[in-house]
């Protein structure tokens, strides 16, 4: 586990932010995935609006940002799992998410439009990995920029991505509402 601390100045509880094992079983990942979901929601769902856009500086994501984003990740993670399960052949789907927010505009979008879209995804994710045989956990696909990549790394990276960025909310619902408080 890592500790992340408040920023300096700050007072208040410490975020741990948990690491997934590479020795954890589909069974770990299965829960990361839905656990990290529902605290996403969890966090965000209470918040008005403003400080859902605002964002903690110029070029950073704001709340609603980061939300549609790990949508973007696992509508993305969902179709390369499923490609290598149907074994479609060719190269995986592959695009960045990391540029979807400033393409997209999120911050006009409905908050619960985007967290029942990310909710639905992680439904399927899940639905997907609980109905592999342990065989077609380690089968693989061509990505197109790191190679052969199996179904179990694609659905850890997801998980551990869920992770940081469930930290990354916690730190600046954190800021924003003691901002606002000040």
């Amino acid at each position: 586990m890592i500790l992340a601390a408040l920023p300096e100045g700050q007072s208040g509880a410490t975020i741990s932010v948990m690491l997934l094992d590479e020795g954890d079983s589909s069974g770990w990942v299965l829960k990361a995935l839905r656990e990290c979901a529902n605290s996403v929601v969890s966090e965000l769902s209470l918040l008005d609006d403003e400080t859902l856009c605002r964002a903690p500086a110029d070029g950073d994501w704001c709340l609603k940002e980061i939300a549609a984003h790990l949508r973007d990740a696992e509508e993305l993670s969902l179709r390369q799992m499923t490609a290598i399960v149907e074994n479609t052949g060719g190269t995986l789907p592959a695009w960045d998410i990391d540029l979807l927010p400033a393409e997209r505009n999120y911050r006009p979008k409905d908050l619960g439009d985007l967290l029942s879209q990310m909710i639905k995804l992680r439904r399927e994710t899940t639905y997907l990995i609980w109905g592999l045989p342990g065989s077609e956990w380690r089968s693989s696909g061509d990505h197109p920029y790191r190679g052969r990549v199996t179904v179990e790394t694609i659905a850890r990276e997801l998980a551990q991505h869920d992770l940081e960025h469930l930290a990354e909310i916690r730190r600046l619902k954190h800021q924003l509402t003691k901002h606002d408080a000040a």
